[in-house]
């Protein structure tokens, strides 16, 4: 289907017609990368939105990886500005992710953002699989950064939260040039790490920085 023809508050209006109109989309950025945290969103759009459309200011929202950066600061600027949106956003450090796992780190940081909306939204949409641990009811969508407009806010608000850390850090690491590659696992960050180890903010438990076991003779 074109992304013309897509309705992208397909999912939230199946929520909105059981009169449930606090449907949160919720999504992640950071689970890949050998650095940094991993940050997650949950948004919460205006149901009168599906029947008057987007904001003009919001036109053009999609999957914030098929976005510009400076697409997503705009957008980023007004989701957390607007009145009639709600939002939440929560974050789990390197360090922890090390401690409990990448995979529930990011479920973490999800009900993080989720328990930031308050009260709690009795539904949320998330991307991808279905989060066991989620504190609320929730639809998992494949690829739904790019089928529902909720996520898709989820998604912009996680990635440049992520993001404006990760120039933080490379002011305060410059020689591994996270500015640059946002600490996923490029040629030249692979090369910086060879040179000069790791540094507190790189995830000891991910390849290539994971060290070998022991062998048991």
């Amino acid at each position: 289907m074109s992304t013309e023809l897509l309705d992208r508050f397909e999912f939230e209006r199946l929520i909105w017609q059981k009169d449930i109109t606090r449907v949160a989309g919720v999504d992640e950025a950071g689970r890949g990368p050998l650095a940094g945290p991993v940050v997650a969103a949950a948004v919460i759009l205006p149901p009168g939105w599906a029947t008057s459309g987007l904001p003009a200011e919001l036109a053009g929202l999609n999957d914030s990886k098929q976005l510009t950066e400076a697409r997503r600061k705009h957008f980023f600027t007004f989701l957390t500005t607007c009145p009639e949106i709600e939002f939440g956003i929560g974050e789990v450090s390197a360090d922890v992710i090390d401690q409990i796992n990448i995979l529930q780190a990011t479920h973490r940081a999800m009900n993080e953002a989720l328990a930031k909306l308050l009260p709690l939204p009795p539904h949320a949409l998330v991307d991808g699989r279905p989060v066991k641990t989620l504190r609320v009811p929730q639809t998992a969508i494949i690829k739904g950064d790019a089928r529902s407009y909720s996520i898709a806010a989820a998604s912009v608000l996680a990635k440049v939260t992520r993001d404006r850390q990760m120039y933080a850090y490379d002011r305060q690491f410059p020689v591994y040039g996270f500015a640059e590659h946002k600490g996923y696992g490029t040629a030249k960050h692979l090369a910086a790490i060879a040179s000069h180890g790791a540094c507190a903010i790189h995830r000891k438990t991910f390849a290539p920085l994971k060290l070998p076991e022991p062998k048991l003779f």
